[in-house]
């Protein structure tokens, strides 16, 4: 019972911040930081001909970027990123594991398209993947037997993201997010190294080693900001004033649609026989019939589609048997909102045909 109270208690505060949670529109900047970890990256020693495996701790990482949200879910975003990796071992195929020192760091830029789920909560998972370039810097990276890497080399790049975004009631447009990010550098490349102390002693020497491709997991946290919010849906417009002495209520049945469907529902032709039945007994004049859309396409679309719903509607009442002279038919689009949303959005309540008996 206490977990059926408390999940029902998580509902109702979690619904006012769904109605609310809408997908990013227009510009945006977001700033994150976390943890690095670098996969084993393979090695050759051009020197003595060696292999082996280079192996890195958990670091850090960082991410700034800038975007733009197309308000349907769609998000293209400039990111550039920075992975410190700390060199941990080097295992080889002659000498066996070693130690190391120093690290190196990976950072560019990427271009990313995400997209932002609709779940009907306040949150907004998202997927996203992209392409771009990194540099490869390494930094003191030592091994404990006299060796020394160096040098910097870039690298075609891609990765692919998830995450998670809850907007944050208090500040409109803010959004806290988690993100876990896979990047892999495609590209191998060559560094110079340093032979110090060789054999005979003394006899220092200049060589190079040859890494393979890297790829990496990175978790952040983080925050991202909408620079410029949308107005909040417009109120619905204010009814007529009636006059006085007030004629009796109107009768209002609403019909709904699936969505870019204007076709009957069993249950909609159910509501549109009742009305017919209703504006017999009610000696009814007027019957007005009037669709709506949703805001998901197009207002031009929209208009159309809001005409083909309430012909539809009318021809049912005239197969139920109230004349066609008696029926006003008219069409308003994504406006008159029952539902406010934005744009783009998908509401159910807003797909309808309301008749009104006068």
């Amino acid at each position: 019972m206490k977990l059926r109270l408390a999940l029902a208690a998580a509902t109702c505060l979690a619904a006012p911040l769904a109605a609310h949670a809408q997908p990013v529109t227009g510009p945006y900047v977001s700033l994150e930081g976390g943890t690095s970890i670098l996969n084993p990256v393979n090695f050759t020693d051009n020197a003595y001909g060696y292999t082996g495996k280079a192996l890195f701790k958990n670091s850090y990482a960082g991410d700034v970027a800038v975007g733009f949200g197309f308000g349907n879910g769609f998000r293209v975003q400039v990111d550039g990123d920075f992975l410190r990796n700390y060199a941990s071992k080097a295992d080889t195929d002659i000498v066996g594991q070693s130690r190391v020192f120093g690290g190196h760091n990976t950072y560019g830029p990427m271009v990313n398209v995400l997209y932002d789920i609709p779940v009907g909560l306040p949150i907004f998972p998202y997927v996203g993947a992209g392409v771009g370039y990194q540099e490869v810097k390494f930094n003191s990276y030592l091994k404990d037997n006299g060796y020394a890497i160096s040098g910097s080399q870039g690298s075609f790049a891609y990765d692919v993201i998830g995450g998670v975004a809850y907007p944050l009631p208090m500040v409109p447009g803010l959004s806290l997010t988690a993100e876990y990010r896979f990047m892999m550098l495609t590209d191998t490349n060559t560094y110079g190294e340093s032979i110090y102390g060789g054999i005979p002693p003394g006899a220092d020497q200049a060589s190079t080693a040859k890494f393979g491709t890297e790829s990496s997991s990175t978790f952040l946290v983080g925050l991202r900001y909408q620079l410029f919010n949308p107005p909040p849906p417009a109120p619905a417009p204010a009814p007529a004033p009636v006059a006085t002495p007030a004629p009796a209520p109107a009768r209002t049945y609403l019909v709904f649609f699936d969505w870019d469907k204007y076709n009957l529902s069993p249950r909609a032709t159910e509501i549109i026989s009742e009305a017919a039945s209703d504006s017999h007994t009610a000696g009814t004049t007027t019957i007005s019939v009037s669709g709506y859309t949703d805001t998901s396409g197009t207002p031009t679309y929209n208009q159309g589609l809001s005409e083909r719903r309430a012909h539809a509607v009318a021809a049912q009442l005239v197969v139920d048997g109230v004349p066609s002279s008696e029926i006003e038919i008219h069409a308003y689009g994504e406006t008159h909102l029952l539902v406010p949303t934005g744009p783009g959005v998908r509401e159910p309540q807003n797909r309808r045909v309301e008749i009104v008996l006068d």
